[in-house]
């Protein structure tokens, strides 16, 4: 009988042993992220509201449609990044866990749909230069915006249904009657093996596509700079494809680090502090509005241009 005892006073305690809690993030990492997520919700904030400023009596041509989206993507996320540096600062999560998995979850979203809107819009770009007998496309614009209203529409149906019901169950911490956790963004207790291989099977596939596309990219502008030389510069096309290897570069630089690293995480969960790190750096794809920035800034008084 007092074994019996012992047994099932100890067992609760073995149990929390054996599953990970989260901890505060030690002040190297929490100054690094706080940094990060400033600059970008600054930074970003800018260049959106410059590129706004000029799209605003632009053409509606299928890369701008495209583009219009990857806007809304990015301002959608950065509404969510004062949350991010409030608890960064304070090193103290009070917002409830619903809330908690709302904010870590869009990062994730963020990075995911710029991903999808940075294809489309290379695609269209390449298609556009190594297809230029089908210039006149049969994919019309109300063809783009039905497109853009389905993947908002799914978005938005299965994506806040993920996060209720599969995101982020067990934080790994005891919650208040009131739902309430101390410390957040630390879900990697989550990630089971079925997660696990979705997680490979996505960072291989991003590595592979956005390497593939900047690749082809280059040799666009490769192939435009042997045929025009001196006067490159002065073809719209070649600005066209300028703008597109830009995005390529920025998804060379913004998410393949991350998912290189997520498949070495992804064996090594302790390293959930680091994959922050990383994580947050995939947030400076914010500024890629930046690319489109150039001498039409400093007309923003004039009619703005097609992209």
């Amino acid at each position: 009988m007092a074994s019996t005892v012992v047994q099932s006073t100890l067992s609760p305690n073995i149990t929390s042993m054996t599953t990970p809690s989260p901890s505060p993030l030690p002040d190297e990492y929490r100054t690094a992220l706080l940094v990060i997520y400033c600059v970008v919700l600054l930074s970003g904030t800018i260049s959106l509201s410059l590129m706004m400023h000029i799209m605003k009596s632009g053409s509606t041509s299928i890369t701008s449609i495209a583009v219009l989206n990857l806007i809304f993507t990015h301002f959608v996320f950065l509404l969510t990044v004062p949350f991010r540096i409030y608890y960064y600062a304070n090193n103290q999560w009070s917002l409830g866990v619903g809330w908690c998995k709302v904010v870590s979850g869009m990062i994730h979203i963020h990075m995911y749909m710029s991903f999808i809107f940075y294809v489309i819009i290379l695609i269209m770009r390449l298609r556009a230069f190594y297809h230029k007998e089908q210039r006149e496309a049969s994919f019309q614009r109300i063809h783009a915006l039905v497109v853009s209203a389905a993947v908002w529409m799914v978005v938005l149906v299965v994506v806040p249904c993920i996060i209720h019901f599969a995101y982020g169950k067990e934080t790994g911490e005891p919650t208040s009657y009131g739902g309430t956790v101390t410390h957040c963004f630390q879900f990697g207790v989550n990630i089971n093996s079925g997660a696990k291989v979705v997680n490979y099977l996505i960072s291989t596939c991003i590595i592979v596509v956005a390497t593939g596309l900047a690749g082809l990219q280059a040799n666009a502008l490769r192939v435009l700079y042997r045929k025009h030389r001196q006067g490159c510069t002065s073809q719209q096309d070649f600005g066209a494809q300028l703008k597109s290897l830009c995005f390529a570069l920025i998804m060379v630089v913004c998410f393949i680090p991350y998912h290189m690293f997520r498949l070495h995480y992804l064996s090594d969960l302790n390293l959930q502090n680091i994959n922050e790190v990383f994580l947050s750096l995939t947030t400076f794809n914010c500024l890629d509005m930046l690319t489109f920035l150039g001498k039409r800034t400093c007309y923003v008084c004039l009619p703005g241009k097609a992209i």
